[in-house]
C-alpha cells in the first residue's frame, strides 16, 4: 500500500510537471497502461515519432551513403514499440530518455546484423589502424611487422590475417547520391568513369598519389603499388616481376594498404577538397 501511494505522488507530480513543461502525455500514458490497446499505442508512437527520426539521423552522420535512413527509422520504430510496450510509468524516469537508448540500441543491433563484416574484424582492424599510427609517432617512423605483432599481442601470423581482413572495402550502391559544389546532388551512375575520354584532373590526382607514396614507401612498396594500381598487372604478374610469390605480393599489399589508411586517415582535410 505504501509502495503504491508512493508511486500514485510520484504520477501526480510527473503530470503537473509535465503539463507546465508539455513533454509526455501522462493521461494517454495511464489510459495506456489500464488498457494497452493498439490505438492508444499508436498514438503515443506518433507523438514520439520525432525521436526515432533524430535518432535515426545521428546514427546516418557516421554511416555510409549506401545505408538509408528510413531503414534506420523502421528499425528505431520497433524499437519504441519495444519501449512503450515494457515503460513503468511509475518510476519517475522520463520516457524519451528511456525511448532514446532502446531505438539507438534496436538500429545498431540492425546494423550489425546486415554488416556482412564480423564485428570483432572491424574492431580488431580499428585498433590495428590507431596501433599503427601510435608507434609510428612514437618511433618516428613506421613499425614493422614484429613491432605491430608485440604491440598487439598476437603472432605475425594472426597480424598477417588481421591485415588482410582489414583491407576489405565498403560496399555502396550506383543510386547513393554525392553532394556536388552547388550542393546539388547526383547519383553515382552519373560518374562512372568513360573509358573513352580522359579526366584533365587525373594527371593531377596521380602526381599527388605518387607523392604520398614515394614519401611512405620503400622502393619494392612503392613498385608493388605502381605496377598494380598504374600499370595493372595482376598480383601474379608482380610476384614474377620482382620475383616474389603471389601470396607474398598480396600479403604486402594488404599491409601497405593498412599503412597508407592510417597514414591518409590524419592528412584528410589536407588531400579532400
Amino acid at each position: 500500500m505504501r509502495r503504491r501511494r508512493h508511486s500514485e505522488r510520484i504520477i501526480q507530480g510527473r503530470r503537473w510537471k509535465e503539463t507546465q513543461e508539455g513533454h509526455d502525455p501522462i493521461d494517454l500514458w495511464e489510459a495506456y497502461q489500464a488498457n494497452p490497446s493498439d490505438e492508444l499505442r499508436n498514438r503515443l508512437i506518433e507523438h514520439y515519432l520525432p525521436i526515432v527520426r533524430y535518432t535515426a539521423e545521428r546514427v546516418a552522420m557516421n554511416l555510409p551513403q549506401s545505408v538509408d535512413i528510413d531503414d534506420l527509422m523502421s528499425a528505431g520504430l520497433f524499437g519504441m514499440m519495444e519501449a512503450i510496450k515494457s515503460f513503468d510509468l511509475g518510476r519517475g524516469v522520463k520516457f524519451k530518455t528511456y525511448c532514446s537508448w532502446r531505438v539507438r540500441g534496436a538500429i545498431l543491433d540492425e546494423l550489425r546484423a546486415n554488416d556482412w563484416v564480423p564485428r570483432l574484424v572491424r574492431t580488431k582492424a580499428s585498433k590495428l589502424e590507431k596501433t599503427i599510427a601510435s608507434a609510428e609517432t612514437e618511433l618516428g617512423r613506421p613499425a614493422t611487422d614484429v613491432e605491430l605483432a608485440a604491440l598487439m599481442g598476437m603472432s605475425l601470423t594472426e597480424l598477417d590475417t588481421l591485415m588482410r581482413e582489414s583491407s576489405v572495402t565498403t560496399m555502396c550502391y550506383l543510386s547513393d547520391t554525392t553532394n556536388g559544389e552547388s550542393g546539388e546532388g547526383s547519383a553515382r551512375s552519373d560518374l562512372i568513369e568513360d573509358k573513352g575520354s580522359r579526366d584533365p584532373i587525373l594527371d593531377i590526382q596521380r602526381k599527388d598519389i605518387m607523392e604520398v607514396i614515394t614519401k611512405e614507401l620503400n622502393l619494392r612498396e612503392r613498385l608493388i603499388m605502381i605496377l598494380y594500381y598504374f600499370e595493372e598487372l595482376t598480383m601474379r604478374e608482380i610476384g614474377l616481376a620482382l620475383d616474389l610469390s603471389e601470396s607474398r605480393v598480396c600479403q604486402l599489399h594488404s599491409r601497405i594498404l593498412v599503412r597508407l589508411r592510417a597514414k591518409l586517415a590524419r592528412r584528410q582535410e589536407e588531400l579532400v577538397v
